[in-house]
């Protein structure tokens, strides 16, 4: 609620300080009075235009500051932390506002600048004002849908919804994810398929390639190597070296068995050249075999070869194009495929992923058909409701209905798949349809009041304000706009500025509003806090004009007492 509202130098306002109370507050006056620049004020302070001729004549600026308690738990708590305000609900909330003749407006939250559109973001939270060209979240379409669930007690529901839509909405940021990475990863999966497929054809063994080089080396020197063997083959044989070492072998075990050579220095010795001699004559037998058998080992096909080097060239292809030794293209083809089953897992993931879409998808629409369910069982009640009070406003023709249609597909949320819109009929036959767009100045005002009592029981807003709902009707009519704004101001507090003294004597207070004109220079608006007999006098001159009879004193106080007036509040 508000607890203090200070104006400085707004066009007729050049002070006022007002601490209002609770319940219901009528603002009355003669036209001009300058009812309306408290409510401009209002505005002003909450985020509206920025208007330099507001600023009183003669000054440099005006300003207008509004101070409200707000209970703990209340939205513009929420919204103020995530704006990075300072502001907790053990101390009063100001909102302020200053025009300059000269330069931009400023606005300021418990003395921290903000931008007006941040302030018209809390104003929002805070109040809501009533006339005949808006209604605040009443009339803006945006609203309806969160008002009519309210209205149900529809929270579970929400609740269920939203996280079902948060659900689905995981899901389908892990499937577009998912199937990016495939898309991407397609070009790649195909490119190791081929390189796999050529690998797997070629099929390296390892060390293969170390081992073709080797035998490529000595098939390339088969024919140097084939020659120098025969040569050597030829030597030995043709110089009969096996002959001779065999013969002076033979010579020398003979001298060792002659008398005197058994013992002494040279039996050692010709023993020893019988050893040497036999020793040379296996060595030269072991040369000849192992020539021989080297000659039989050297191969001198061509064929042979070119295979070989076809086969050996082949392998470092394939390890040029993939960067790695050849004789690792065994651990290369490994590697690959083991990036190609990570690849194919991306793929198995991807269709996990749409299987959990479409459970979640599922799981959302059971939440939003239930939350659909609801809000048309709600809206025939809220359309009852609706119509119970705007019959005593002098608006029994209007037909009021709650539309609710489907949202296209696609077009759904974490609000379900509906669109409502609060519609009226204000004669027969002439169709529904916006609020604002069908009722007129006088009707826009009553059936938000209507609308408003029927969703007394709603929304977080403690301030209500009303600009002249009851313009244009008297009597039952005024009574019944009365009886309203008592019974809106039970739960909240409302203010309203009426020229009917049908609704100013249900109210728990009321000002006057009055205007001083000087012979020179600017008028002054003035306010104030009547008591029981200020108000009987208030009254009556609504009942009466200028004039104030005796019988229109008596009419006032009968209308007082037939509304059982709250006890007088002090002056503001």
């Amino acid at each position: 609620m508000i607890i203090a509202l200070s104006i400085r130098n707004l066009l007729l306002i050049d002070r006022l300080d007002l601490e209002p109370g609770e319940g219901f507050t009528a603002l009355t006056g003669e036209t001009g009075a300058g009812k309306s620049i408290i409510l401009d004020a209002l505005a002003l302070a909450l985020g509206g235009p920025a208007d330099r001729g507001l600023i009183r004549a003669g000054e440099d600026q005006a300003s207008i500051a509004v101070a409200f308690a707000v209970p703990p738990g209340h939205p513009v708590w929420v919204a103020l932390e995530e704006a990075g305000l300072d502001a907790t609900p053990d101390e009063a909330l100001t909102l302020k506002r200053v025009l300059k003749a000269s330069g931009p407006a400023r606005a300021w939250v418990n003395d921290q600048p903000v931008s007006a559109s941040l302030l018209a973001r809390f104003g929002e939270d805070l109040v809501e004002i009533h006339g005949q060209h808006s209604a605040s979240a009443l009339l803006r379409p945006g609203m309806h849908q969160v008002l009519l669930d309210q209205f149900a007690g529809n929270e579970g529901l929400l609740a269920a919804c939203r996280a079902a839509w948060s659900r689905l909405s995981t899901a389908r940021e892990t499937v577009i994810s998912l199937a990016e990475t495939d898309a991407h990863q397609s070009e790649r999966r195909e490119a190791l398929d081929a390189d796999l497929s050529r690998l797997d054809e070629l099929s390296p063994q390892p060390g293969e390639a170390t081992r073709l080089g080797a035998q490529r080396a000595r098939l390339m020197q088969a024919e140097r190597v084939s020659g120098q063997l025969s040569e050597a083959a030829a030597a030995l044989a043709d110089g009969e070296v096996a002959d001779v070492l065999g013969k002076a072998a033979r010579a020398m075990d003979q001298i060792t068995r002659l008398a005197g050579f058994e013992e002494g220095e040279a039996g050692l010795e010709a023993r020893a050249a019988a050893g040497a001699l036999e020793r040379a004559l296996i060595e030269v037998q072991e040369s000849e075999r192992a020539i021989a058998a080297l000659s039989a080992g050297i191969s001198e096909d061509p064929e042979a070869l070119d295979a070989m080097e076809t086969r050996l060239f082949a392998l470092r292809a394939a390890a040029r194009k993939h960067g790695v030794e050849a004789d690792l293209l065994p651990d290369l083809i490994a590697r690959l495929q083991g990036e190609l089953e990570s690849l194919d897992s991306v793929s198995e993931q991807l269709a996990r992923a749409h299987a959990a879409e479409r459970e979640a998808l599922a799981a959302w629409h059971g939440a939003a058909e239930n939350l659909s369910a609801a809000r048309k069982a709600a809206a025939g009640r809220l359309e009852k409701a609706v119509m119970a009070e705007l019959k005593p406003l002098k608006l029994e023709r209007t037909r009021f209905r709650v539309a609710i249609t489907p949202l296209e597909e696609g077009r759904g949320g974490a609000n379900g798949c509906d669109r409502v819109a609060f519609e009226v009929e204000t004669n027969a036959g002439t169709g529904f349809g916006r609020l604002d767009k069908i009722a007129s100045g006088g009707e826009l005002a009553r059936i938000s009041l209507a609308l408003k009592c029927a969703l007394s029981g709603t929304g977080e807003t403690g301030v209500l304000i009303f600009d002249e709902a009851d313009q244009g009707v008297g009597g039952a009519v005024a009574a019944a706009i009365g009886e309203r704004f008592s019974r809106l101001g039970g739960a909240r507090q409302v203010f309203a500025v009426t020229h009917s003294p049908q609704v100013a004597a249900t109210a728990d207070t009321q000002w006057a509003i009055s205007k001083t004109a000087p012979k020179s220079g600017l008028g002054r608006t003035r306010v104030s806090g009547l008591d029981s007999d200020q108000r009987t006098e208030e009254i009556a001159r609504m009942l009466a004009g200028a004039d104030i009879t005796p019988e229109a004193r008596a009419a006032a106080r009968r209308l007082l007492e037939d509304t059982c007036p709250a006890k007088p509040r002090p002056r503001p």
